[in-house]
């Protein structure tokens, strides 16, 4: 009879035990079955949220990229635009730079010419000298011809008020004229009748020989108006004081209208005494002159005055004297 109670007392122990684990199984069942709904409802919500924020962003980017796909088909465009223009003006500089050179050719046949023609011209100078000999002059004792042997030339200008007032664009048409017949030289210098230098960077020194400075000149001549007295013997004694030198031949042109000074035989001794003659008999430095007509109409005293003494300093020094008789 004990045996039988205690097995009995186990086996409903045992089935307590079950049911309180399936009921508790069941509770828990209840439980997940009533939260579940609403978990799975605010899952769908969030990522149906953040579909639409991925959706709006693609968006942004696709319409960026579209943007960006524009400007560089734009940037594209104007590009090849700028490379067709830059390819006709490549073109072009070639044609000019073709052009150009075919310039620079007939500009250097020019200047071979030009200079065998100086050459000629001083060999028959030389010539002449030779047959008629070094004390040759014409009857007239006016030379219409200039020599044009020199290595220097020096233009000693007369920049008084008459001749800044009447004669000046004939001035500045002359010493081009005169430049003109020298194709190229080793040194130019500019003075007026006082001495002073037109540049006084090139005080005392030659100005080189070149196309622009030749133009610089001319440029600068036309409004160049320093004081005067309207003699050149200043300049005259300048330019020799100071350019002479025996291993260089030398022209001075001498551009005036009148001569205030009093004694002509003075200035032409004092020219002797610097302006010495070389073995052969020649002087180094050529004197010529050429008188404007500012007071053709009306001549007076230091008109003849200039006429006399620049007629005999060119006679003296292997020079020219040329009367201007009207404006060209």
């Amino acid at each position: 009879m004990k045996t039988r109670r205690a097995m009995e007392e186990f086996s409903v122990s045992f089935l307590d035990v079950i049911c309180c684990g399936f009921g508790a199984i069941i509770l828990l069942l209840m439980i997940t079955k009533t939260l579940e709904p609403v978990l799975l409802e605010e899952s769908n919500i969030n990522l149906e949220g953040q579909v639409a924020q991925r959706e709006n962003a693609l968006f942004e980017i696709r319409g960026k990229i579209n943007e960006l796909r524009r400007q560089i088909n734009d940037a594209t465009s104007g590009l090849q635009e700028k490379l067709d223009m830059l390819a006709q003006l490549q073109d072009q500089l070639t044609q000019i730079l073709g052009q150009f050179d075919n310039l620079s050719e007939a500009q250097k046949e020019i200047s071979t010419q030009n200079l065998k023609l100086s050459a000629a011209k001083q060999s028959l100078t030389d010539e002449m000298q030779r047959l008629l000999g070094l004390d040759f002059r014409r009857a007239s004792g006016l030379v219409g011809g200039i020599t044009v042997d020199s290595e220097y030339i020096i233009f000693v200008i007369d920049t008084s008020g008459s001749m800044q007032s009447v004669a000046w664009p004939q001035v500045v048409r002359k010493v081009s004229e005169t430049l003109s017949i020298y194709p190229r030289v080793k040194g130019i210098q500019v003075m007026n009748d006082m001495g002073d230098y037109m540049f006084s960077q090139y005080h005392g020194a030659w100005i080189e020989d070149t196309p622009s400075l030749r133009n610089s000149i001319i440029r600068t001549l036309q409004n160049w108006a320093p004081f005067s007295n309207s003699s050149p013997v200043e300049g005259i004694t300048a330019a020799i004081n100071t350019f002479y030198d025996p291993d260089k031949r030398i022209s001075i042109y001498v551009f005036g209208d009148d001569y205030t000074g009093n004694s002509i035989e003075e200035v032409v001794e004092a020219v002797d005494e610097v302006n010495l003659a070389d073995e052969s008999g020649r002087r180094r430095v050529r004197i010529h002159a050429v008188g404007f007509p500012v007071y053709l109409d009306r001549p007076n005293a230091r008109v003849y005055r200039f006429a006399a003494l620049m007629r005999e300093l060119a006679y003296r020094n292997d020079g020219t004297f040329v009367g201007l008789a009207q404006y060209q």
